[in-house]
């Protein structure tokens, strides 16, 4: 399966730029893992609803021309359906069956994503009700990515 991560924004930290390298280390045993990164959109201090709009329209445009028409759509945006691991892993591996070859998992910037992009996914996926830093995401994203895989073939992590 080919897994790509589509994120807007660079990763900056140097510690979550080790993280994340090392989660796609251990994924690449499971799966074919990509990244996809696109240009933010500077955001000034209290900008206009109708600004914020633009900016995330801006992005999700970016985001877009990147998507394929094969590809699974997992939107990460806080309205969407809360996971444990195990069914995020259940999730994974009913998309392998039913023949999903390309799973996209789409990260907004600050200002989380496009009504487009979220009209494209197949899926709506939060993490929880609270606000991460969308680069923090990237990286707990796929610590669930990896957990999800060794639950999948009954091998041990932590709990």
């Amino acid at each position: 399966m080919e897994i790509r991560i589509l994120s807007v924004g660079k990763i900056k930290e140097k510690y979550l730029n080790d993280g994340i390298a090392e989660y796609a280390k251990r994924l690449g045993r499971y799966c074919k893992l990509s990244f996809i990164q696109v240009a933010d959109e500077k955001t000034p201090d209290k900008a206009s609803d109708a600004l914020n709009r633009q900016i995330r329209q801006i992005e999700g445009e970016r985001l877009l021309k990147h998507i394929r028409e094969q590809d699974y759509v997992i939107a990460l945006a806080i309205e969407g359906k809360m996971l444990d691991s195990v069914e995020l892993s259940g999730l994974l591996a009913r998309l392998g069956v039913e023949g999903k070859s390309s799973i996209d998992f789409v990260i907004g910037g600050s200002l989380g994503l496009s009504e487009e992009v979220l009209a494209r996914a197949d899926y709506k996926l939060s993490f929880s009700r609270m606000t991460f830093p969308h680069q923090l995401m990237q990286m707990i994203l796929l610590e669930q990515i990896y957990r999800g895989y060794r639950i999948m073939n009954n091998e041990p992590y932590h709990k």
